[in-house]
């Protein structure tokens, strides 16, 4: 059995080890580091969430830049350090790889996205989106822009396979992102929108119709390490932890589904 050293009497053995466990407690844990991550703008409220969770348990930091997919990518393309990129598709991760701005290998699906036509008014949507069939009956539709926005292609397509789509077409509004577009609908600038489920999930205010799955393309949403975060512990770690049970747990709540891995 090892003894204490000299300098420390026995007697004031366990005062030394009590103040040493104390300060232990305070310190930052060892090798903490940072990483700065591109999210795409419906991802936002579960992001944060699962960032905090994650500096809670490993004890790196995380700090998010949210837009919509494609303007994004068109940061990443023109060398904005992102160290880890989480789109809300599964293009534009791939199209990294092949232009060199993402690590080989590192990108996986981490969550399906869905669309929802919301409005703040509680008596205007009703159970299967009548609605979109009486265009006098709203003034604008609000949809993200589907060119930069996935949630906003997904919004054409169902529009397109409501066969309502020529109907509505004078009164689309378009966000940037799908962020700006729940605002149009949110401040009024728009009687109704498509957005994404996890921004409206948990809340029961206003009127919506969650979109059949069948009228869209499946929204996965690929996740990928960037040339600049390759050396970086803390982008691995939260690639890593956002595969892991607690982040997928976080994703249910939002109502975003599981893609296969």
């Amino acid at each position: 059995m090892s003894c204490p050293p000299a300098s420390v009497p026995r007697r004031l053995l366990p005062v030394v080890v009590a103040a040493a466990l104390a300060a232990g407690a305070v310190m930052p844990r060892a090798h903490a580091g940072e990483t700065l991550v591109a999210v795409a703008a419906n991802f936002t409220a579960a992001a944060q969430e699962i960032g905090a969770a994650f500096t809670e348990a490993t004890g790196h930091t995380v700090t998010f830049s949210f837009g919509s997919t494609g303007k994004l990518y068109a940061q990443i393309s023109h060398g904005a350090p992102f160290d880890a990129f989480l789109a809300a598709d599964a293009a534009r991760p791939e199209k990294a790889e092949a232009e060199g701005h993402a690590v080989p290998g590192s990108r996986f699906p981490y969550a399906l996205g869905r669309i929802v036509l919301y409005s703040a008014d509680p008596a205007l949507v009703d159970d299967g989106g009548a609605v979109l069939e009486a265009p006098e009956a709203f003034g604008r539709l609000a949809i993200a822009n589907p060119v930069t926005a996935p949630y906003g292609a997904a919004a054409l397509e169902a529009l397109e396979a409501l066969d309502v789509l020529d109907q509505v077409r004078p009164k689309l509004v378009q966000g940037d992102s799908i962020a700006q577009t729940l605002q149009f609908v949110t401040t009024g600038n728009a009687p109704l929108g498509f957005v994404a489920l996890s921004q409206v999930a948990g809340h029961e205010d206003g009127s919506r119709w969650l979109v059949p799955q069948n009228l869209y393309a499946p929204i996965r949403q690929d996740a990928v390490l960037l040339k600049h975060g390759a050396d970086n512990d803390a982008a691995h770690a939260f690639l890593d932890y956002l595969q892991g049970p607690d982040a997928a747990a976080i994703m249910d709540r939002y109502g975003y589904g599981q893609s296969e891995r």
